[in-house]
């Protein structure tokens, strides 16, 4: 499949680093929105996101590295069908290509559903895989709304390719508690209340593993931009601190942030969700 390069970047960076080519890092921009339940627009988050990014500093302190040196391309977004099932398909197909090309993997969603084309692609690759999942939702319905692909079921798909951990979580429904596995979720109240997240999580989770980020884990006083947003979520450096962790530790193999749902009013959870793309790939790089 022909790769397709983006005009626009991620990051206001030069044109050297944004060949693909060359670059080690694809962003690949899935604007899907076919089955938000409450406030619709997640479909705009992959480019809002790419907007706020253009005002990244591109050296980062914590790490002392300016990743965009390693190559960051960003490509031509996932022409996604309405029917949720075609677009995970959509989406397989073209993370396949990618990660056939060598390149690290930055899904930009879009709402949760686009997650299980990338962990499927990803699975083919490095059959051990495990998903580490930062929501403030179990997402474990079987079917919702007559979909099993609804956003509200992603997890539940995932978990019929590979293991997953669940960090953050702080909304479900009763019946989600039939598939609940007790070590493999992290409440965000436990979290709260002074739970070894990180100790814990690193000994479940395979040496491969793919992140996955709802915003909405963060709370809503830095990420009101959400279609689903909770209160009593975690802050930034809570989740830095987890993901430094995992990074130093394990092997990540790709990752994509999803949910934003972008505010013209507020453009500030924009940035926070395009330096949280940057950080990751700050930690991930400098090792």
């Amino acid at each position: 499949m022909k790769i397709s390069v983006n005009s626009g970047s991620f990051g206001e960076i030069p044109e050297e680093y944004r060949r693909y080519q060359t670059a080690a890092i694809a962003v690949l921009p899935i604007p899907y929105d076919g089955t938000s339940t409450w406030m619709k627009g997640a479909d705009r988050g992959p480019q809002a996101l790419l907007d706020a990014s253009v005002n990244l500093e591109l050296y980062d302190i914590e790490t002392d590295s300016e990743v965009f040196k390693h190559g960051i391309s960003t490509l031509d977004p996932v022409p996604c069908p309405d029917e949720p099932e075609k677009m995970v398909h959509a989406v397989y197909e073209r993370a396949i290509s990618i990660i056939d090309d060598g390149k690290f993997i930055v899904g930009l969603g879009g709402e949760h559903s686009i997650s299980v084309g990338l962990v499927r692609a990803m699975a083919k690759n490095f059959p051990n895989l495990s998903v580490l999942q930062f929501d403030a939702h179990a997402d474990t319905r079987n079917e919702y709304n007559g979909s099993r692909y609804n956003h509200a079921c992603v997890m539940s798909r995932i978990g019929e390719i590979c293991p997953y951990v669940q960090v953050g979580i702080r909304s479900m429904d009763i019946s989600e508690l039939k598939t609940l596995s007790p070590d493999r979720t992290f409440f965000a109240h436990e979290i709260m209340k002074g739970r070894n997240v990180t100790r814990e999580m690193l000994k479940i989770l395979t040496d491969d593993v793919y992140i996955t980020i709802d915003l909405d884990v963060l709370d809503p006083s830095i990420m009101p931009s959400t279609g689903t947003p909770e209160p009593g979520g975690l802050n930034w450096y809570e989740l830095m601190n987890i993901l430094e962790s995992v990074t130093r530790t394990k092997n990540v193999v790709g990752m994509d942030v999803a949910e934003l749902l972008p505010n013209p009013a507020n453009k500030a959870p924009d940035f926070v969700a395009a330096k949280l793309v940057y950080r990751i790939l700050s930690m991930l790089f400098s090792r």
